[in-house]
């Protein structure tokens, strides 16, 4: 009796036989049977590994639906197409425009196509009995279709527009200013084209010092297509938004477009400025922030990354622009940094042999006449004159 109630330490060299006891057996094994009831951490070899715990699915669970929130991830792709126009406007009280001394303004007016798109037949589906040289054309334009904007409508005078300011009156070369951005401002966003009309005719005004002054209307110095494409980067640095453009009035540049850097055929990168974002002092540039743009919560967290670890409070200075929400902001501040110009440079930046589609649409709608352009815009030709027109050599003369 007294050695079964001994511990196994104490136990004479004798008494151990490689079997433990009868009482210490069973401790042992209820000690056993106490460590299976406790959650087993390793699975032994051979043994099949149990699915998660459904509460560690759930703990997982926050961070996807942290990613569903965000409405304006970078997407590529074509985001918007459209047709494109590029208007001067001359300073106050010059009737005539010889030199770009006498040029106030250059505008961008883009007009995003609502539906439909372009085809070489005009019809929605493209016939099956084509062949050669017309079976090539329309494979390069489905190529790129998803860039090219169906034709503008003569009738309606409701179409969603954004007007773009351009800084120094001119764009900038993409031959000669590679790294040249210019500054651009979206200062007039609407629907109804009737508003447009009179926001880019003639103005009359009263001054105390000077009398009344006289403020001419635009001229029309370019009308083309254009498409606007995320296009991805292979880190989220890389990724970048360009606007190509491919003119289709007028087919030859002529002095007023040399004079304002419009090309047959271009690209642009397109930032986004941080209406938040303080230009350096030594830089006078920007609007005040009385007129900046005013983006939701959404935009400011998920597009310029205000309150993300490891930048500063407001976000990123500029971004891309992942939403062509963006542009639909009055203030919207710009940044365009020239690309390429040229077809084969907006098939570079594009992708997806989307410059070559732009010529296309281009070169079909070349045939219109100016009249029939004033009529897509809803304008009065007779408000807007062709120029400097017929009163003389040497002046800027507009399509």
């Amino acid at each position: 009796m007294p050695v079964e109630t001994r511990s196994a330490t104490h136990a004479p060299s004798g008494s151990f036989s490689g079997t433990p006891s009868g009482p210490r057996r069973q401790r042992r094994m209820k000690k056993s049977e106490n460590e299976d009831t406790k959650v087993k951490m390793e699975p032994e070899v051979g043994e099949k590994r149990e699915a998660p715990e459904a509460e560690e699915v759930e703990a997982k669970r926050p961070k996807t639906e942290e990613v569903d929130t965000n409405k304006y991830p970078f997407t590529p792709g074509v985001t918007e197409r459209g047709h494109i126009y590029f208007f001067y406007r001359p300073k106050v009280q010059r009737e005539e425009v010889h030199s770009m001394d006498d040029v106030s303004k250059l505008h961008v007016l883009l007009i995003p196509s609502s539906s439909g798109s372009f085809s070489v037949q005009g019809e929605s589906e493209q016939s099956k009995d084509v062949s050669g040289a017309d079976a090539d054309e329309m494979n390069l334009v489905a190529q790129g279709a998803d860039a090219a904007p169906a034709s503008e409508s003569t009738t309606k005078d409701k179409k969603h527009f954004r007007l773009i300011i351009v800084g120094k009156k001119k764009l900038p070369d993409p031959e000669r200013e590679k790294h040249a951005p210019i500054w651009a401002t979206v200062i007039f966003v609407g629907d109804n084209l009737h508003d447009l009309e009179d926001k880019l005719g003639e103005r009359t005004y009263e001054t105390k010092t000077r009398g009344t002054r006289h403020t001419p209307p635009v001229r029309l110095a370019g009308r083309g297509v254009y498409a606007i494409v995320n296009s991805q980067g292979n880190v989220p640095s890389r990724n970048a938004t360009h606007l190509g453009y491919h003119l289709s009035h007028p087919t030859e540049m002529g002095d007023v477009q040399k004079a304002l850097g419009i090309h047959i055929a271009s690209s642009f990168v397109i930032q986004v400025k941080n209406p938040k974002a303080e230009a350096p002092a030594s830089q006078r540039v920007g609007l005040p922030k009385s007129r900046r743009a005013i983006y939701s919560e959404d935009i400011m967290k998920h597009v310029f990354g205000r309150g993300e670890k490891g930048r500063s409070s407001i976000g990123l200075r500029f971004t891309n622009c992942n939403s062509i929400e963006l542009l639909d902001h009055q203030g919207a501040e710009l940044l365009l940094i020239p690309a390429r110009t040229g077809t084969e440079g907006n098939d570079q930046s594009l992708g997806n042999g989307r410059g070559e589609a732009l010529e296309e649409v281009s070169r079909c709608e070349s045939g219109e006449r100016v009249e029939q352009i004033f009529k897509e815009l809803a304008f009065h030709k007779d408000r807007f004159p062709a120029g400097a027109s017929q009163r003389g050599v040497g002046l800027m003369r507009s399509i």
